[in-house]
């Protein structure tokens, strides 16, 4: 058996010198050319890092010199997509040299830069389907096409200035004639070209000559691009005739010049029948690299939700709550992925207490992104835009399981779960997922918040419609004046009840049950989870 470990041959060593680091990224741009070079994930991960960060330290033009050698090999579409991102000398020569399959084109092309994407008219090597799919974005040679008939005269190549003599004017219009002959053959044999195309295929302007309802159609999103005055520049091919050359509304104009982002901008278009009408605007702003000058906007025209919809939708304060998750998220994970580079020395040989330190960061980085789907799982319920899984499940064997298991972490403090029940089954309409998940959020919570020699009481009852847990409140959560707002935190033990503490998890659980179409409710002493129960019909 044979084990190929180059990546992870040249991963081992650092680039401590120019040519060391050229050396090296040569060798990476072989590897991760080949659609095989690894299956270790990590190890791919590693391999992609290191490329980044030596394309940082050599030059654009080194760089794009080492792709376009003979012997590299170039069958990676992801190889493709990452080097499209980097400078246009780059860009160009890796779109340039890449040998990919019509599928692999087909999939790489609509996620390419918009600028990457106009170096592909350079080949005249693109499979028939890639060069359909170019054609369809509109992406094609600006030259007009030779004539299919050679003229008798070549095209005359630009006169050098020099002083003009009397008895050269004689042949000045000749010389003239033949230029201008030869020019209108090309122009005539490019309408020829153009006319021959099929009528589907050529661009239509939006005046309704069409006799079929497709060019009619009403439009809902399209995604485009502007240059640095707002002026779209580019199209989705089925609207491009109909927005190419217009400019951003003027309410747009205020971010546009600070260079802002673009986020669900009403503006009302005029048009053609498919563009016109209530539209929202996303977009994000684009510079120029290297130099960072402004170079204008990317994003998508949407339309509107219809008012009933948004009157459906829950209050914004839950959409602002998931959009501040979002972008908390991001730069966790990122600490995440970085303290596991560290802790499982991918880049090299790590000191032990430098692991230990990563490994702390990623065990923190881990809980705090549990936080937030908590958060964001609480923040969906609650407005509406999150359904639990249906199914069926035993709530019955599920309760006594989990209170059978929790009993062993209350032994510890002389403690434990006391459990009534019939016996009988107490099917709900709920995935076994989400019903664990259920029972688990409110009897973990229960457990942390247990002192000392205190016994809990659960009551397990259900009639034909309904299926009822009443479970007694520990003594440190009956002091709370609403224990759904209690900010007591889950001792040192082994069960927590989330980093939110209590009277989070209690009104998550609560969230939960009411989207399931019971309730969990505080009455005395007691906690009252009621579920719909499930019947045969």
């Amino acid at each position: 058996m044979h084990f190929d470990d180059r990546l992870a041959t040249v991963l081992r060593h650092r680039a401590g010198s120019e040519r060391a680091a050229k050396t090296q990224f040569r060798q990476l741009l072989d590897l991760l050319g080949n659609r095989r070079a690894a299956r270790d994930e990590s190890m791919l991960a590693a391999a992609w890092l290191r490329l980044a960060a030596l394309g940082e330290a050599i030059a654009p033009e080194d760089r794009a010199e080492m792709i376009r050698e003979p012997g590299l090999r170039f069958r990676n579409p992801e190889l493709a997509l990452h080097l499209a991102e980097d400078e246009p000398e780059v860009a160009a020569a890796a779109l340039s040299v890449a040998q990919l399959s019509s599928d692999d084109w087909e999939a790489l092309i609509p996620r390419l830069p918009i600028r990457a994407r106009g170096f592909l008219r350079l080949r005249r090597d693109m499979p028939a389907a890639t060069q359909e799919l170019l054609e369809r974005l509109g992406i094609r040679d600006r030259a007009l096409p030779r004539p299919d008939v050679l003229v008798d005269e070549p095209m005359p190549s630009p006169p050098r200035a020099r002083p003009v003599a009397a008895n050269d004017l004689a042949g000045a219009d000749d010389d003239k004639d033949s230029e201008i002959g030869a020019l209108v053959r090309r122009i005539e044999s490019f309408r020829k070209t153009r006319a021959a195309r099929p009528a589907e295929e050529a661009p239509q302007l939006p005046l309704g000559e069409r006799a079929d309802g497709a060019a009619r159609a009403r439009s809902s999103g399209f995604a485009f691009s502007t240059d640095a005055e707002g002026r779209i520049d580019w199209a989705d091919a089925p609207v491009a005739p109909m927005v190419v050359g217009a400019v951003l509304p003027a309410a747009a104009e205020g971010a546009r010049s600070q260079h802002q982002p673009l986020r669900r901008l009403a503006v009302a278009w005029s048009g053609a029948p498919a563009v016109e009408g209530d539209w929202a605007i996303d977009a994000a702003p684009r510079f120029s690299d290297p130099g960072g000058r402004f170079v204008g906007y990317a994003g998508r025209f949407r339309r509107p939700p219809p008012p009933s919809a948004a009157a459906a939708r829950a209050d914004p304060g839950a959409d602002r709550m998931r959009q501040l998750l979002h972008e908390l998220k991001t730069p966790v994970n990122a600490i995440q992925g970085f303290a596991e580079v560290i802790q499982q020395q991918l880049f090299g040989p790590t000191p032990h207490e430098y692991r230990a330190l990563a490994a702390t960061i990623a065990g923190d980085a881990a809980r705090m992104l549990a936080g937030f789907e908590e958060l964001d799982r609480l923040a969906r319920l609650e407005s509406g835009a999150l359904a639990l899984d249906g199914g069926q499940a035993d709530f019955a064997t599920i309760v006594t399981g989990l209170a059978r298991q929790l009993d062993e972490v209350l032994q510890s403090r002389g403690a434990g779960f006391r459990i009534e029940t019939d016996g009988t089954p107490c099917p709900v309409p709920l995935s076994l997922h989400e019903a664990e998940a259920l029972g688990w959020r409110l009897l973990a919570t229960i457990t942390g918040a247990t002192g000392a020699n205190e016994d809990i009481a659960l009551r397990l009852t259900c009639d034909t419609a309904t299926v009822r847990l009443v479970c007694s409140i520990p003594a440190s959560l009956r002091a709370q004046d609403d224990v759904f707002a209690a900010e007591s935190r889950a001792g040192g033990g082994a069960v927590s009840a989330g980093m939110f503490g209590a009277g989070f998890a209690l009104r998550l659980a609560r969230a939960e049950a009411r989207a399931a179409g019971g309730d969990l409710l505080s009455e005395g002493d007691t906690l009252v989870l009621t579920l719909p129960r499930l019947t045969a019909a």
